[in-house]
């Protein structure tokens, strides 16, 4: 079939399912723009009519739905005859006419005196939409002519606003409807439009946004629909091609994307093997390295500074390159693990001078001059302080370089900060003269440690080439911490934050991660977020109620999350952030359940290991070696579709058991509670019409006696050779597996009244 009678053939489906869902007819003067893969019609009054997946010859728009595709925002209505009958407000006027010269579309808006320019790029997987600039005729310019501005004074312009019908699947983050017969979505091809989405009756409303002083005109978005997940996820990689945006889908499909990964804040050229070890041991392919094992300062006080620290690091850079050169050798990827939006308040971008460039939650003008020897004082100024910061460790105000702590502020004139300590986290006293303007410091939420980068000056682009120089010895991916620490508006600036770091690696990363995301960090976060870490009292239903609830979401969002953090809690410890003391600390049944939870949706999880914690804990070979087995597992695709559907629920456990051919066999199992008061750890299961129990002692070894006449016998694995067993006694140090066959019942009474001695804690 050719072109042209393809085209007929698309377009009378797409009549006849618009004419099914309520839609307006076909019209002549209809612009209609068609690749490869979708028709897209748009109706002279710039209402979109129909969107057509071809080779299913769906229709994905909601055909009751009237609604322009594009509009024009100003602040308030600028021209005399309109804001003489209009109120002054923010004001959004909504195309009503279109029409195509070649590649362009100019669009005309109701009572707005301007058209748009929007130039098409129509490629086979998409179809992108720019804004190229705005036209006046003769007679409505006249209606500006006495303004001395530039016109049109349009604060915002929606490039795109799709009413997509429902499908099964909608991905937020991607901005996508979809399912295996369409995908529909509209996305950013840069950092700077904002994509956003609104639930219709039946429909979403898929938008994107361009902002004056951000990029308005030669900003653009795209429609991409195709049939199913596969062929949708290769249109969007031609996006990424051809407007040259991180390789998202290429990450998506790396054969490294689910591998787990073990995180170090103790890393140093001297304890490089053991760390190797270590992850050897566990399996892991994939190292991530806080950052400050390379710098001197260590915590989130010093952040920006990102110097090697020649104490550990002499030769710099290269000791570094060398170090992560001898990880990559033992098959290991290393990443970094960093906070790119943060400031330490001990860096020296802080202290003694602080950068003019550092972000300010309010702005404040000085009307009273601050001389440079007064001490404690009152800072008068102009604006009204109300809801600034009272959080003790948030009062911090910015003149100059200098930074001031106050401890009130008055919200009737004369406003005034009260109580201003000068020379706050050791800044130098200047002098500060009438009107100089300043504000609160942006300071972090998080232990307040640090505060924020204005994203609007070019000190995070600073930041990046440190970060980026750091990164280009040796590092594969990266985990971008504190993404949320921008200012509005954020559904930009999250991940062009991002984006400004990423983008100036020699070798693009294979995935990255972050503590938050926003649209257009689709492209860079293949790995979406990490949970934080768990206690290990409630880790397992934290496990269920956060990744596990949130895995299914990403999923729509063809992405996958990180199932971490996990720490590697001691018997006897207080969990991170917690006053209580863990009894027993994290066991193997804890990581088995996540990890295997995590299998389910093809996601990985992140585990803290360190060599403190490692060389303490009486249990780490066991956690070493169910991690060891899910991580086999993730590489050798092992898993059946229908095993990670079983492994999905919330109430049911797994152990992965190794046959005597070497082979993995997925068994439920059904804790033994209270064994010894909680310090044996016993699990029971069946097994080729045998029942069996695998236990272990939470805190190191005893000898563990079950009552007489109990009959059973022991294995170091299912079908390893039996141990002796004496007067239904035997030493446990290990994990073990136990075959009998009594009853269900008669196993758990037995386990109740079993007994220990010579008890040895590690």
């Amino acid at each position: 079939m050719n072109r042209r009678s393809n085209l007929r053939t698309v377009l009378a489906v797409s009549a006849f399912a618009a004419v099914a869902s309520g839609n307006k007819s076909f019209a002549a003067e209809d612009v209609v723009i068609e690749n490869e893969r979708m028709v897209l019609r748009i109706g002279s009054d710039a209402c979109a009519k129909s969107l057509v997946v071809k080779q299913t010859g769906v229709e994905c728009l909601d055909g009751k739905t009237n609604m322009p595709l594009f509009s024009s925002t100003q602040e308030r209505p600028f021209n005399n005859q309109i804001k003489l009958a209009y109120p002054n407000k923010r004001t959004t006027y909504h195309a009503n006419r279109i029409r195509k010269e070649g590649e362009r579309l100019i669009i005309g808006f109701e009572l707005a005196p301007y058209e748009a320019v929007v130039r098409i790029i129509n490629r086979d997987d998409y179809i992108s939409f720019e804004l190229e600039d705005f036209i006046s005729d003769t007679e409505q310019e006249k209606q500006y002519r006495r303004l001395m501005m530039d016109v049109p004074p349009v604060a915002s312009f929606r490039i795109l606003q799709l009413p997509v019908a429902n499908r099964k699947n909608f991905g937020e983050w991607v901005n996508a409807v979809w399912d295996e017969s369409a995908a529909v979505a509209v996305m950013a091809t840069d950092p700077f439009s904002e994509i956003d989405h609104v639930r219709g009756n039946g429909h979403r409303i898929l938008t994107a946004d361009l902002y004056r002083g951000i990029k308005l005109r030669g900003g653009s978005a795209a429609i991409v629909a195709a049939a199913g997940r596969e062929a949708f996820l290769d249109a969007v990689a031609k996006v990424e091609e051809d407007f040259n945006l991180p390789k998202g889908v290429e990450s998506r499909r790396s054969s490294l994307i689910n591998a787990s990964i073990c995180w170090t804040d103790s890393l140093r050229p001297e304890n490089v093997d053991q760390h190797i070890a270590f992850a050897k041991k566990g399996g892991f392919r994939l190292m991530l390295i806080y950052y400050h094992q390379f710098t001197p300062g260590r915590g989130w006080s010093y952040l920006g500074d990102y110097d090697p620290d020649p104490k550990y690091y002499p030769r710099g850079y290269e000791d570094i390159r060398e170090m992560l050169s001898k990880i990559r050798s033992a098959g290991i990827l290393p990443g970094i693990h960093m906070l790119q939006t943060h400031i330490g308040l001990k860096s020296r971008y802080v202290t003694p001078v602080a950068d003019p460039r550092l972000n300010h939650t309010r702005r404040f003008t000085l009307m009273s001059p601050i001389p440079c020897g007064t001490n404690d004082c009152e800072i008068l100024v102009s604006e009204n302080p109300v809801d600034s910061p009272k959080h003790p460790k948030c009062r911090i105000l910015q003149f100059g370089g200098e930074l001031f702590q106050y401890s009130g502020y008055t919200t009737e004139p004369p406003y005034k900060f009260t109580g201003c300590r000068r020379g706050h986290c050791a800044t130098h006293p200047q002098e500060h003269p009438y009107g100089q303007v300043g504000g609160v410091l942006d300071v972090s939420e998080f232990a307040a440690l640090s505060c924020y980068i204005d994203q609007r000056t070019d000190l995070q682009d600073e930041i990046a080439a440190k970060i980026a120089r750091l990164y280009d010895c040796g590092f594969a991916f990266c985990y971008m911490d504190g993404s949320e620490g921008v200012n509005p508006p954020c559904g930009i600036n999250v991940s062009y934050a991002q984006y400004r770091v990423a983008s100036r690696f020699k070798t693009p990363p294979l995935f990255t991660e972050g503590a938050a995301k926003s649209h257009f960090g689709w492209h860079l976060q293949a790995g979406a977020n990490a949970y934080d870490v768990f206690p290990p009292e409630t880790f397992k239903a934290k496990i269920v109620e956060y990744p596990q609830a949130n895995a299914p979401l990403m999923q729509r969002n063809f992405t996958r999350l990180d199932f971490g953090w996990w720490a590697l809690t001691l018997p006897g410890e207080k969990p991170l952030g917690k006053d209580y003391v863990s009894v027993l600390g994290v066991q193997s049944d804890m990581w088995e359940w996540g990890t295997s939870r995590a299998a389910a949706w093809d996601c990985p999880a992140t585990i803290h290991l360190n060599p403190g914690h490692i060389e303490r804990h009486p249990r780490v070979d066991d956690l070493l070696e169910v991690m060891r087995r899910w991580e086999d597992v993730r590489s050798k695709k092992w898993l059946t579709s229908a095993q990670k559907e079983e492994l999905k629920s919330g109430t049911q456990e797994h152990h992965l058991i190794v046959n005597k051919n070497g082979e993995y066999e997925l068994v439920e199992i059904d804790e033994i509670k209270d064994v010894l008061g909680g310090r044996v750890k016993a699990f029971l299961f069946t097994r080729n019409g045998k029942r069996w129990v695998t236990l272990w002692h939470g805190l190191g070894e005893c000898d563990f006696r079950l009552p007489s006449g109990f009959s059973f016998t022991l294995h170091v694995d299912p079908d390893g050779v039996s141990m002796p067993v004496v007067d239904n006694k035997f030493h446990l140090s290990s994990r073990v597996y136990l075959c009998t066959d009594a009853t269900e019942t008669e196993i758990r009474a037995a386990f109740m009244v079993a007994t220990e001695s010579s008890i040895c804690v590690r």
